[in-house]
């Protein structure tokens, strides 16, 4: 059996948006019956949130859609995914700006932004962070047409 393809997650804090897509996508895969080709984490550019759990209006969000991701703890994007993932996808343009520079010369990690690449529009996934539970609504259809897009793309070994 291949390797599986390492995709990896990112948003500011790794409490709302980079979550909700790694649980979306991690259940997408399953239902599709394609997890075992597809390793998924999530991290953040930002320091702020290290150790905490997702967000309580994501966690509810998340939940009220049949994917627990209450167990996640957030984490920083380290050199050492640039080397582990073999896609980097980031919710936003100012993310993959700065997970862009933080990229090692030597990786060969693709490191786009989410939407935009799995097919979904070139357009960022907004920050419910400031918003309200119709915000978080919002953020999550988006990225769950993304774990739509991804999963077509596993399942075509498109990477």
């Amino acid at each position: 059996m291949a390797r599986a393809t390492g995709i990896l997650m990112v948003c500011l804090g790794n409490i709302c948006r980079s979550p909700t897509a790694e649980g979306v996508l991690r259940l997408r895969l399953e239902e599709a019956g394609l997890s075992a080709r597809a390793r998924v984490d999530s991290a953040a550019t930002g320091s702020s949130h290290i150790g905490h759990p997702p967000d309580e209006r994501a966690i509810a969000c998340a939940a009220k859609h049949g994917v627990d991701i209450a167990a996640l703890r957030a984490r920083r994007l380290s050199l050492e995914d640039f080397d582990e993932f073999d896609t980097i996808l980031c919710a936003d343009r100012t993310i993959l700006h700065d997970a862009r520079m933080r990229k090692p010369r030597t990786s060969h990690a693709q490191v786009e932004l989410l939407l935009e690449w799995s097919g979904v529009g070139k357009k960022d996934v907004p920050d419910p962070y400031y918003g309200n539970a119709r915000d978080f609504e919002q953020a999550f259809k988006l990225v769950d047409a993304a774990a739509q897009g991804i999963v077509e793309r596993v399942r075509q070994g498109r990477f």
